[in-house]
């Protein structure tokens, strides 16, 4: 299968990608990792990325369709993936369609995380990160530490990050309602788009996910 994966900040796309490509046998291609890898690669797209990023400026939509376009290519992407961060805004749909229909391809759903504002705020406004290791992820209602400020693992301080304050949130979603969320209008005109709640346990929102893929390949 063919998926974008789309949904708000604090939907828990990272973490459905990953479990839902792995179920599906499909890579999870993330905007995050391609930045990373084509970075430490020093691939040509890559140097522009860095340019762009080193001088504060965002990076502009042709160079992330190059490297999702040469992502795609790669042989583990065959049979499909899961594309997560990506497409941003419709201009980056409409040049992946493009990229598609070029290789006689198309999507085959794409998956709408939903999770109400208030709840997005409270999910990342309550993360404390470790100071000495930022594997180490606590909440302070959902996974509170034994002894609060305390890292469980390894004694750390935990600290909110300045971009996970409630009003850095806010405004991240303010971005993602008006750059972002047009596409799923866009993709809904095409009979792609599957929405599902993204509240509740994690294995029971990736149950929900794959349910809801499941009935749109068949509904094919």
């Amino acid at each position: 299968m063919r998926i974008v994966l789309v949904g708000p900040p604090g939907a828990g796309k990272g973490t459905q990608a990953a479990f839902l490509a792995k179920n599906l046998g499909i890579p999870h291609i993330s905007t995050g990792d391609l930045f990373r890898a084509n970075i430490s690669q020093g691939t040509d797209l890559g140097k522009q990325a860095k340019a762009y990023m080193d001088a504060g400026n965002l990076v502009p939509d042709e160079v992330t369709i190059g490297m999702a376009k040469d992502r795609m290519e790669q042989a583990d992407a065959a049979n499909g993936f899961l594309l997560d961060g990506f497409p941003r805004n419709v201009s980056q749909a409409e040049a992946l369609d493009e990229m598609l229909q070029a290789e006689s391809m198309k999507l085959d759903a794409v998956l709408d995380l939903e999770v109400p504002e208030d709840e997005v705020v409270k999910r990342i406004a309550g993360r404390r990160i470790c100071r000495k290791d930022s594997s180490h992820v606590f909440h302070v209602e959902y996974k509170k530490p034994q002894q609060d400020g305390v890292c469980d693992v390894c004694g750390g301080e935990l600290y909110q990050r300045d971009d996970d304050s409630e009003e850095t949130v806010r405004t991240r979603l303010e971005v993602y309602h008006t750059q972002t969320e047009p596409i799923i209008d866009y993709y809904k005109a095409q009979g792609l788009v599957v929405t599902i709640s993204a509240l509740g346990k994690v294995e029971e929102v990736t149950g929900r996910a794959m349910e809801a893929l499941k009935s749109k390949a068949d509904d094919k």
